[in-house]
């Protein structure tokens, strides 16, 4: 398939490869020049990579970022295509998709929300996990791609549903983090072995794939951002304007996004979400020995 990938950034730029490796024909953009992907042509702007795009699949930092790459001064809206599919995996407003799939259904575009799970490894291996929302037909035209770039695929409904899904699913990883965060900080200061509590962790009931997967950096002290805390915290913020929008509370998400602020605040936003721990450790007066952050 003929494909435009806008956005070459942590995620992007393995899933563009893998779309390349898979024998697709891959135009790319990034916002910042110099990042190419082995295989694909590059483009100037948004626009010029969607001409002749059956797909324009984007993986951008947020809300503002897609309205703009698609709507904006060059914009993929330019060159869209009637038939073209949009297949959004950036994590965004769930309300803006909806008025974004609006717009460009005017041209007789569809639009797929399709964000995913698997962190940059997962992307960099192809086994990532898409949260799809959209109309089946539309789906089914994308399976080569979404199979060239994961393993796995659930559809949650409509055109907006992805979203909605996403940002419940990234509630549940920030939590089930900062409990795991919590805890670790409390038995270091009580004197726990942190190695032996995850031990004990991942052989009974409390066990997560959130702390299988993140409790390897944090005992070593690596917070190389797999997935950085300012797109996490971006990511609460937006959980939290759809719970306002939807009136529902989420007392414990209001804390944890207030952990994520100050955590900002001491400089760690481009390190790993992980590194939430650090200050949790400070506030205890917790002195770890490792690798720095």
């Amino acid at each position: 398939m003929r494909v435009a990938f806008l956005g070459l950034g942590i995620m992007g730029q393995s899933m563009a490869s893998n779309l390349v490796k898979a024998g697709h024909e891959v135009t790319v953009w990034n916002r910042t020049p110099g990042k190419l992907v082995e295989g694909a042509a590059v483009a100037p702007t948004p626009a010029a990579a969607t001409q002749g795009a059956e797909v324009v699949w984007l993986c951008v930092s947020d809300t503002d970022a897609v309205e703009e790459v698609i709507f904006g001064k060059d914009g993929a809206a330019l060159s869209l295509s009637e038939g073209a599919i949009i297949a959004d995996s950036s994590t965004i407003s769930p309300s803006a998709t909806l008025k974004f799939a609006e717009k460009v259904a005017a041209k007789g575009v569809a639009w797929v929300d399709a964000p995913m799970t698997g962190s940059k490894i997962g992307a960099r291996d192809g086994t990532l996990v898409f949260i799809v929302g959209g109309e089946e037909q539309n789906i089914e035209r994308l399976k080569p791609l979404f199979a060239a770039m994961g393993k796995k695929i659930f559809r949650m409904g409509e055109t907006g549903k992805g979203q909605a899904t996403k940002l419940a699913m990234n509630l549940q990883i920030a939590m089930i983090y900062e409990g795991f965060a919590e805890a670790l900080t409390l038995a270091t200061k009580l004197g726990v072995d942190s190695q032996q509590l995850v031990s004990l962790i991942e052989a009974t009931m409390v066990r997560s794939g959130v702390v299988e997967y993140k409790a390897p950096f944090v005992l070593q002290r690596d917070f190389t951002p797999n997935f950085p805390l300012r797109l996490m915290h971006k990511d609460i913020r937006l959980t939290l304007e759809a719970a306002k929008e939807a009136r529902v509370k989420l007392p414990g998400l209001q804390t944890v996004e207030e952990i994520y602020e100050l955590a900002t605040e001491e400089g760690n936003k481009d390190l790993d979400y992980a590194a939430t721990l650090t200050l949790l450790e400070k506030w205890a007066g917790v002195q770890v020995k490792g690798k720095a952050a």
